[in-house]
Parts: C-alpha cells; structure tokens; sequence
C-alpha cells in the first residue's frame, strides 16, 4: 500500500465524508474513492459502508485505521527527524494555533530555542472545529487553546498568555461605534458559531446572555478567513480575542470591547499518553515565563 493511500484511508476514516477528505489532502473526490476501492480489492473486504447519506467505517476498517496509524505516525515522524538530522537538527516540536498571532510567543520560543537548541518548534494552523482532534491524530504534538479545557485524554499545562474579550462587527455595523458592549446585547444579534466542543465554545461564546435571553446562533465558521468574511459582509457578529485587533485588521471590521466578558486566558494542552521531555521542556519555559499579558 503506497503512502498516500494509506494517508487517504486514515483520513477518510476521520472525516468519514469524501469530499472533506478530498479538500484536506488536496486531491479529488474521484481519486479519494479510486484509492479506497483499490485497498478494498487488495484486502479482500469492504473498509466503509457507504450510501447516498453516510460513510461508516466496517469493523474491518476499524481494525485497520487502530493499526494503521501508530505505523504512519511513526513513519512519518522518522522522515522528520531524518530532514532535521540532515539540517543539523535533531527534534521538532509541532504547536497548534488557531490564530496567526505567533510573534506574541516570542519569549516563550526564544527561551525553548536557549533550553533545547536541537529542537525545532514547527506551528501548525488548527481551526476551531473541534481542534484537540489535532492532537488525537498525532498531527500536532501540542496545542495552544483558550481555557476551559476538560478533556480527560488531555494534559492541560501552564497558562501561556492573557488577553481581554472584543467583539468584531462589520465596521457599518450599529454597535461599531461605541466605545464597548455587553453579553447583554447579543440577543438582539446573530453570533457566529461553528468552535466545538460546545463547552470549550460556550465559554467564549455564551449560549444565553446574563439575564438569561438566548444568543441567537448564526453560521458557522471554522477558522479566523471564514469568520472575517461572514462578519464583514454584515451576516453576524462574534467575540473574539484582542489579538485580532493587531493581527487582523481590516477596514470592514470593527473589534468593541466586551466589558463582561472574562479574560480569555490560553493554556497549552498535549495528549497525556504522547507526553515527551520536548513538551515536558516547552511547558516548563511557560511556566517560568508566567503568564505574557497580550
């Protein structure tokens, strides 16, 4: 079984939609069910049970996506450390973001380049769909989230950094022009959706306002470009983090502040059964910088 095959089977059977699995490595639909149905015929059994509505995997498929992807983990990262071996390096660290705000990290990757110089720190963008699967998958090695976190697969480390909450309207919008807003006045709005788990999203995207009034959910978005274009065309609003204002401004959006809503405070978190001393090092240099104030 060749490797892309094999990273076709693996995702496919994570998204369990083919166009999805498609849009992710890049290829078409077509060559996405070409690769499953060659598998097939070369097994000798079905791998999905598919139809017009679904795409399950067999209990064949089951057992081999569980055995799978230790291997492909494990070759995937051999051929890391081999490129960083040949560039006189000999580790890599993969941080998942959901933002692009990564210059706010200076300090904390300058002090892990004095700690661990043999280690490269690689950031990998994560959208905000459900982003710890990142890190079941072994795609990324650790994870900057806002918190909470309560995963129980998962180690949340020391708290990175701290920011205040805005909300970010289209600039034309009625609320762009005061100086804040409450959680009070998004029963009147249509808010953005789309981060998941529903706790983890709740936490910055509340369900109800504090008197208790529904927030009423609009479309869905699963990263920072989907979510600019929704709110700039006027379709909803959103809170988010301050670091848009600086990573993110355009002359369409405007970012009020949210003066009840609490400090977003971001964590890293890592697969607990993944732990190494590379994250063990990273956590240890956030934890002496101390929480940065953004």
């Amino acid at each position: 079984m060749e490797i892309r095959d094999i990273e076709i089977f693996l995702t496919l059977a994570q998204e369990l939609h083919f166009g999805r699995t498609a849009e992710r490595l890049h290829v078409s639909p077509a060559r996405v069910s070409q690769a499953i149905k060659k598998q097939e015929r070369r097994i000798g059994g079905v791998l999905f049970d598919r139809t017009s509505h679904h795409v399950r995997l067999t209990p064949l498929g089951r057992q081999l996506y569980d055995d799978l992807l230790p291997v492909h983990r494990g070759l995937r990262q051999s051929l890391e450390r081999a490129e960083l071996s040949a560039k006189g390096r000999t580790e890599v660290l993969r941080l998942g973001m959901m933002s692009s705000n990564s210059e706010d990290l200076r300090p904390l990757l300058t002090g892990f380049a004095s700690r661990r110089p043999g280690c490269t720190v690689q950031i990998r963008a994560v959208g905000y769909d459900d982003p710890f699967s990142a890190l079941r998958r072994g795609t990324i090695d650790v994870l900057l989230a806002w918190l909470p976190i309560r995963e129980p697969d998962l180690t949340v480390g020391p708290v990175v950094c701290t920011e205040p909450v805005v909300l970010c309207v289209s600039a034309t919008h009625r609320l762009a022009a005061l100086s804040s807003v409450s959680y009070e006045d998004l029963a009147d709005e249509s808010v953005l959706t789309g981060a998941a788990p529903a706790y983890w999203r709740e936490s910055l995207i509340p369900a109800h306002t504090p008197s208790g009034r529904p927030i009423p959910r609009g479309p869905s978005a699963i990263d920072g470009v989907q979510l600019l274009a929704i709110v700039g065309s006027g379709e909803a609003v959103c809170p988010a983090h301050a670091h848009a204002l600086r990573y993110y401004a355009r002359p369409d959006i405007a970012y009020v502040p949210i003066r009840d809503a609490p400090l977003g405070r971001w964590a890293l978190c890592w697969r607990t059964s993944g732990e190494t001393s590379s994250i063990r090092d990273f956590a240890a240099v956030a934890d002496d910088l101390g929480p940065l104030s953004l």
